[in-house]
Parts: C-alpha cells; structure tokens; sequence
C-alpha cells in the first residue's frame, strides 16, 4: 500500500518507538483495532442469526433462505472491490470508513423493523456501508507505517485479532441473545433484539472511530480535499454527490438480494473480465516468468473458491444442522444454534500466534511448505473435518443427533486449514500479480470469496428442505450424505494440488 505523499519521516527502528506510539506501535492502531472489533460484532451477530430469522421467523423453506444468504453474503464480499475504488479516487479512507460505518447501524436498525420488506432493505444498506468500511479500515492500518517499517506485520496481527475478538463476541453473546429471547417470550421479535445489539455495536465502533479521529495522525485524508467540498452537481458537492449515489444503489441491492440468480450472473461477467484483463497481462510483452506466475495466480484462487464454498457453510447449512441434529446439552444447558459458530474464531485466537511462529521456526530450518502446498494441506484439513461428521452420525442415538463434541472437531479442522490457507492469500496476491495491475487482481481476489459465497449458497440448497420450511427439518442421512461427498471431493482435490505443489512452486519462482 502506497503512503501519504506528506507523511512524516519513518523514527529509526534503532532508536526505539515514535513518539505518540505505545509499546512500539502508533496509538491509531489501537483506535481502529477498537473500531474492526465492533464492527465483527455487527457482522457475525446479523451473520449468525440471519439464516434462523428468514427460516423460523419469516418461515422461508430451507432453499430460499440459503439463496438469500449466498447472495447477501457474496454482494458484502463484492462490495468492497467499489468501495476501495471510491475511497482512492474520492473519499479518503476516513470519511469512507465514517460513512461505511453509518450505514451498517442505519441498515441493521431498518431490518428491526420486523418486515421482510425492511429486512432486503436493511440488508442493502449494509452491503454499501460494508463496501465502504471493510475495503478501507485496514488501508488506514497499513498507512501508520512507512514501508520497510519493522513493526508492520505485527500490527496487522493485533489488528487481525480485533477481528476475531469480535467474531468470538457476536458469537458468544450476540447472536445468542437474539436466538434465546426468540425461544422465549418473546418468540419471534427476540431476533429483531440480536438484530439491534448487531446495531449497538456497530455505534459503539463507530464512537472508537470518532473519538479516536485525532490518533490517525492524519492518514487516510481524502485526495483533493478542496474537490471535494467545492460544488460538483445541481450545487452538491462531490461529497454529497457520492453519499446519495450510495443511498441510490440500495433499491437494485433490495432486487438483487431476492434474486440470487442475478447476482450470480454479475459475479460471472465480473469473473470473465477479470480473466481476460489476466490473460492479456500473461501473454503481453512475452515475458514467461510474468506468464508463469499469472497462470498460478488463477489455479490457486480456483482453490481458493474450492475451500471457502466448503468453509462458507458455517452460516447457513451447519447453522441448521446444529439446531436440528446436534446435541448440544451441555452439563444441562444447551448451547443455542447460533452459538456453534464461536468454535471457529476462538480456535483462531488460540492457535493464530502458534502458527506465527512455526512458520518462522519452518523457515529457519528450511522446511516451511510453499504457498501451493500450504493450500492443499489446507483443503485436506477441510475436508477431514466434513469427514468427521460421518463418523459422528455413527454415533448418533435415536433422536439423530450428533454429539456435540465432533462439531468442535469439525470446526477445529476447518479453522487449522483456514490459517494455512488464508493468512497467505493477500500477501500471495502482491507477490504474484504485476506491479502495474495489483489493484486489478485484488479486486479479483475479493470476488473470489464473493463467488465462494454464492457457490457455498449453491451446496447448501442440496442440504435443504423444501418450501414453506419453518420448522421443517432435513433428515440427519442426507446432511451426512452431503458432507461426507463435500469432504471426499475436497480431501482429493487438496491431495492431488499437494502433489502438484512443487511445479507450481517452481512455476511461481521463474524456475524452468
């Protein structure tokens, strides 16, 4: 990430930390770690009670609650390959992370409403105002540090973990919240509660943001801040102007999130124009290494929608597989649905630094898998984990669930994959893609999750119930049938990209 052309000069690591700094880091650090946290509450509060409130409140049948998540899910991916854009040209990253952050708390207020016309709706605003934060808070992280500086990647570990304290937060109480008042009292309008707290927390990270403004140190400060404010249309400023362009797009996201088929297809043109822009950039000027590295490039992100389609079924069908055949009585409480879904980001927090550092100690004895292998391990952890729940389904009693032991597993597997895998992913992308279009393919690299989340949508309709679903449940066979192909077909394909690792790795280095 370029810096600020009028950033001050870098201290000398050798002379210890800049002043305004704590324990070697700037102090606008800790203001956006504070601001992302609250902010992954939002998220995985809405995330983890969206699927149970379209099926048992809105008594939507499994396939279409699942299509309106794949593609809700798969736009909030997308979003932020625009918002970046605006942010560069535009807004500055403050302002765009201000008005990102707005619009995630209006849109989760909308959706309290408690119709399914203020859910779409709410829905859309969500996915412009996450387009404008999730592109922009970490490009803020990376202009508190002038390239070369020593203390970069650590900070972008502890901004890391704010994302999953919060993860871990939503999990545990947010969403939990919604689903038990839902079971009580309250029935139905106890989501629309989880639905606020969501809410409340987004406030809460946006008054972190806010209050914190002076810690920044400046960065993230528009390009031309006098275009800006000076008068652009019908006496708007362009200011103006882009904030009621991003209020106009909601009613095509309100259409878009009802048909999933349509979002799919832009995902499909975005794909094909993001492959041709590749392969012009492979085969132009006739440089083999550049060729070389570009076709990596694209296999791995192929694998790259291969494990988080696979992954991606934590909000959707193991949501419901959970609530349905799962036994989740533990010491006489039992653990709400939405609750399962804190095993992945505790296990992240807990495992993350002891990944750090084996991959350090690999490197030092020069045994630290290539980036192609760490992706096929990852896979085949994957799919171990789906696996797992085969043999759980073994161990079922007579009311078909499954103990909740062998979910944690599952999840333990699935998140030992994801820190091979995904860690790398970004830092991949720069390395590989031509320095004259990293932004291109990173915005590629964005779509791709954005494609896995329509395609896990796509997996998930196969688990589904028909329908008018409410209560209707799928039987325990056929979600262990799904999951047990899911883990075949992904334990060999992480096999077979394992294999094929050393030339891929040789095809990345320029070596013949």
């Amino acid at each position: 990430m370029a810096d600020d052309d009028n950033a001050p000069t870098p201290a000398n690591p050798e002379k210890g930390p800049e002043k305004g700094s704590d324990k070697g880091h700037p102090l606008g650090l800790y203001v956006l770690f504070s601001a992302e946290m609250w902010e992954r509450f939002c998220y995985y509060t809405m995330r983890g009670l969206l699927t149970l409130y379209l099926i048992k409140a809105l008594a939507m049948g499994d396939e279409r609650a699942f299509a309106i998540y794949g593609a809700y899910t798969a736009l909030v991916y997308a979003a932020p390959v625009i918002g970046g854009q605006v942010a560069d040209r535009i807004l500055g990253y403050r302002r765009a992370v201000i008005l990102g952050g707005v619009m995630m708390m209006v849109g989760e207020f909308i959706i309290c409403l408690g119709t399914e016309d203020a859910l779409f709706l709410g829905m859309g605003v969500i996915i412009v105002g996450n387009g404008y934060f999730k592109a922009n808070i970490s490009s803020i992280v990376g202009k508190l540090y002038r390239d070369g500086d020593p203390r970069r990647d650590s900070g972008f570990t502890i901004f890391y973990m704010g994302i999953n304290i919060g993860a871990v937060g939503a999990t545990l109480i947010g969403a939990p919240v919604g689903e038990g008042l839902s079971r009580g009292s309250m029935g139905d309008a106890g989501y629309l509660v989880g639905f606020a707290l969501a809410g409340v927390g987004m406030v809460a990270g946006l008054a972190f943001f806010v209050l914190g403004k002076h810690k920044l140190e400046g960065k993230g400060e528009p390009p031309d801040p006098a275009k800006l404010a000076a008068p652009y249309f019908a006496g708007m400023s362009l200011q103006t102007v882009t904030i009621v362009l991003s209020v106009v797009i909601v009613p095509v996201l309100y259409y878009l999130l009802q048909h999933k088929e349509l979002v799919d297809i832009l995902l499909l043109v975005a794909l094909a124009v993001v492959v041709i822009q590749l392969l012009q950039a492979a085969f132009a000027g006739g440089d083999r290494v550049q060729r070389d590295r570009i076709f990596v490039l694209m296999i791995l992100m192929v694998f790259n929608v291969v494990f988080w389609a696979c992954f991606e079924q934590a909000g959707s069908s193991l949501t419901l597989f959970a609530d349905r055949n799962v036994d989740r009585m533990v010491l006489g409480w039992e653990m709400p649905a939405s609750m399962t879904q804190f095993f992945n980001p505790a296990f992240i927090i807990l495992f993350g630094s002891f990944f750090s550092v084996m991959w350090i100690r690999l490197e030092e004895r020069n045994a630290n898998p290539n980036i192609p292998l760490k992706f096929g391990l990852g896979i085949v952890q994957l799919g171990l984990g789906y696996l797992l729940l085969y043999v759980g389904a073994s161990m079922a009693g007579d009311d078909a669930k499954v103990p909740l032991l062998i979910l944690a597993f599952m999840y333990l597997l699935h998140t030992t994959g994801e820190l091979f895998l995904s860690p790398i992913g970004l830092s991949m992308v720069t390395k590989l893609a031509p320095k004259h279009m990293t932004g291109a393919v990173m915005g590629a690299w964005f779509l791709s999750f954005a494609f896995s989340n329509s395609l896990a949508a796509t997996i998930a309709q196969s688990t589904g119930a028909g329908e008018g679903g409410g209560e209707a449940a799928t039987g325990l066979d056929t979600y262990v049938d799904i999951y047990t192909q899911m883990g075949v077909i992904a334990l060999a394909i992480g096999v077979a990209l394992s294999l094929a690792s050393p030339w891929l790795n040789k095809m990345m280095h320029g070596v013949k």
